[in-house]
């Protein structure tokens, strides 16, 4: 059960899974359909809303850089998130705390987590944020940008750790979570969901209408924006 992307303000309503898989918290299912209960992002981290053996893959880049664009949007930086696409217009300003970032995938103990994977890239070289987000949680994986300052390697190392888990790894019925928003990522969930896993994908609005399309639930983050403030 998870934070669904179409309540407004900041109540936060849960998606039910599709009647073939549980949801993340064992609760019955209903294909698509979103109920929507009154909590808060702080409310609901307060109540002890948790995850069971969650695989969770986070391209950090992505999730930071696209939030800073939506923070451009809703700060009236730009007009719209294709005006702040476009325009290249970002709000240098926004942070994004990763412990609230693992909270609100994986649920409040860290025990019923199989597993939560975030991908960086060098730069930063500086250890210290990589350090803050061990502690939150995640397992670390870095790779070098290329000669073109590109990260290739992030989507493909997702893609990698996500489909090994899932054929050798996952319980009946476990829930994998993406928090990426890239095109790159809908072969691979299409195959996954085909194969009757259910892949989730928590990210902002503007992720790849193919890989909304592809994956089990879609989950926004753009209400939730100032509630993953540091």
């Amino acid at each position: 059960m998870y934070p669904a992307g179409d309540v407004q303000g900041s109540q936060v309503g849960f998606y039910l899974a599709l009647p073939t898989c549980r949801c993340a918290h064992g609760f019955p299912a209903l294909p698509l359909i979103a109920t929507t209960v009154a909590f808060t992002v702080t409310e609901q981290l307060r109540e002890g809303v948790e995850a069971v053996a969650d695989w969770i893959y986070v391209d950090n880049s992505n999730v930071f850089i696209e939030g800073q664009r939506v923070s451009a949007v809703q700060a009236g930086m730009a007009l719209d998130i294709w005006d702040a696409l476009n325009n290249k217009i970002l709000d240098h300003d926004y942070r994004m705390s990763f412990g609230k970032l693992y909270t609100f995938v994986a649920g409040t103990d860290p025990e019923e987590t199989a597993r939560a994977m975030l991908f960086g890239s060098r730069p930063p070289v500086n250890d210290a944020i990589w350090d803050l987000a061990k502690k939150a949680g995640f397992e670390v994986v870095t790779h070098d940008r290329n000669a073109a300052n590109k990260e290739k390697k992030i989507d493909t190392g997702i893609v990698a750790a996500l489909t090994r888990d899932a054929y050798r790894n996952a319980g009946e019925g476990d829930v994998f979570t993406i928090v990426s928003g890239d095109s790159d990522y809908v072969p691979a969930v299409e195959q996954l969901v085909a194969d009757g896993f259910q892949v989730d994908v928590v990210f902002w609005e503007h992720a790849a209408r193919e890989l909304r399309e592809a994956c089990s639930n879609f989950i926004s983050l753009n209400q939730h924006l100032a509630a993953l403030r540091p």
